[in-house]
């Protein structure tokens, strides 16, 4: 027997290796390793062989998962629902306030990216008629340093 080769492969879903789940899951294996690591996901060890082995239940688990970080939940949120759900709790109430933080948050992030985007087009506008000039003592970028915000006023999102 190669040694690559599993002695008694069991159909799909029943101890699964490492590379397997990854595969179903269509996740690279260090994602599997990684929720492995930090406790979302529970493999049995394998007595004959000491692998980790996964069940059609963490397939389950690690599907969940990726969807709920795809819908934008943190793992930490993750790691809290699911030990909701683990302790046979409805974790839907924390899901919705959970989201509603997160979309919070991506709102925030938007608003700032948009004016970060509103900056970048005004130093664009004020250095296109400006010439370039080489460094002097103490000016490094004579454009950077004498960039100037544009005001509420200008600003158009």
């Amino acid at each position: 027997m190669k040694s690559k080769e599993r002695p008694h492969k069991h159909h799909w879903g029943v101890g699964m290796l490492v590379n397997e789940l990854a595969k179903k899951a269509s996740v690279t294996a260090d994602t599997v390793r990684f929720y492995t690591r930090i406790g979302l996901l529970n493999p049995v060890k394998n007595p004959d062989n000491g692998y980790k082995e996964y069940s059609v239940k963490e397939y389950k688990r690690l599907t969940f998962i990726l969807a709920a970080r795809h819908i934008g939940f943190t793992v930490e949120d993750v790691t809290q629902i699911l030990s909701e759900a683990d302790d046979e709790k409805s974790p839907c109430c924390t899901a919705r306030r959970l989201i509603e933080q997160r979309l919070e948050e991506s709102e925030a992030r938007i608003k700032e990216m948009l004016l970060l985007r509103q900056r970048m087009k005004s130093a664009l506008e004020q250095w296109s008629t400006q010439p370039d000039q080489l460094p002097s003592s103490p000016t490094v970028c004579h454009l950077i340093e004498n960039f100037t915000e544009p005001t509420n006023d200008e600003v158009s999102l």
